[in-house]
């Protein structure tokens, strides 16, 4: 893709650091958010501001970063509404990065390209590293959708993502999102167990950590979300309510694929536990709290 300009939807906590690697990049940055104050932030490194979704329907990328693809049809009506009327210039990439439905995302294509009349396909592209990796540019990309659409994407990853992967049709970016969710929604709800047994049982969960970080149980989510366990640092750095939403794309996916996924099923249990505990809101270290809270209930003992 020669052209380098890209409409924005969505400038949250991975949005906004997301769009601003894209200006550093060199790429010609137009945005829309529902709250003013991030597309006021963004115009200061460069941007220009959307008065709404529909007036970016002449970029050659659109990306959206909202939280689930219900929001992501909302806001994207006008512009698929204005492309029924006229069509956009072929090779538009509706670009989806948010963790999605693999099932549903491949719908939304349908209706993009029939509204489109094939001239714009969807490119679900999820990311991982968190807002760290947001910020410094070092995200993967997990991307789904024709190769040669893929393609012409490259530069426009590369501006905030260090691993990029194309993994399949499109919904298979998402599926592999919501397996990185699995290993990281299951690692980080055994991490908290771990630290909560310890602690009640007298033992440092600094030092737990320690050890185990040099053994077989280190992992990068240890190093990333351990030290926030050990200190119950739940200020968000992304909401854990999503790991629910994430984990029931897992269930999904596996029901399609005829897959046992036990693991996943146990974390929705534990996840939609801590959005009843009122935790939705908070980082997804507050999983450890979740568990505090289940430890703390009375249990009936039986013969």
């Amino acid at each position: 893709m020669n052209e380098k300009r890209a409409g924005f939807v969505g400038l949250g906590l991975m949005g906004l650091p997301m769009a601003k690697n894209l200006l550093r990049a060199g790429w010609n940055v137009s945005a829309w958010n529902r709250s003013p104050g991030p597309v006021e932030d963004l115009e200061g490194a460069g941007s220009s501001k959307a008065p709404d979704v529909a007036s970016l329907r002449d970029f050659p990328v659109i990306a959206f970063m909202l939280p689930d693809l219900p929001f992501i049809e909302e806001a994207a009506s006008g512009l698929l509404a204005s492309w029924v009327e006229t069509p956009p210039a072929a090779g538009t990439a509706v670009v989806v990065m948010s963790s999605v439905s693999p099932e549903a995302v491949r719908a939304f294509g349908e209706r993009v390209h029939q509204a489109s009349r094939g001239h714009a396909a969807v490119v679900d592209a999820p990311v991982s590293g968190g807002t760290k990796g947001a910020a410094e540019g070092t995200l993967a990309i997990m991307a789904g959708g024709a190769a040669e659409d893929f393609g012409r994407l490259e530069a426009f990853f590369g501006a905030m993502g260090t691993t990029v992967r194309h993994m399949g049709p499109l919904g298979s970016g998402s599926l592999a999102k919501a397996c990185n969710q699995l290993l990281v929604g299951t690692t980080t709800a055994a991490l908290a167990e771990a630290a909560e047994l310890a602690e009640r049982s007298g033992m440092d969960p600094a030092a737990l950590f320690e050890v185990l970080a040099g053994g077989l149980a280190g992992s990068r989510v240890l190093d990333l979300v351990g030290p926030r366990l050990v200190r119950k640092d739940y200020t968000p750095t992304g909401p854990a309510r999503f790991m629910h939403k994430d984990l029931s794309f897992v269930l999904e996916a596996a029901q399609a694929a005829g897959a046992a996924v036990p693991m996943a099923a146990a974390g929705v249990e534990l996840y939609a536990e801590l959005k009843r505990q009122g935790l939705g809101d908070l980082d997804l270290a507050a999983v450890r709290q979740t568990i505090s809270n289940l430890s703390d209930q009375p249990t009936t003992k039986t013969n």
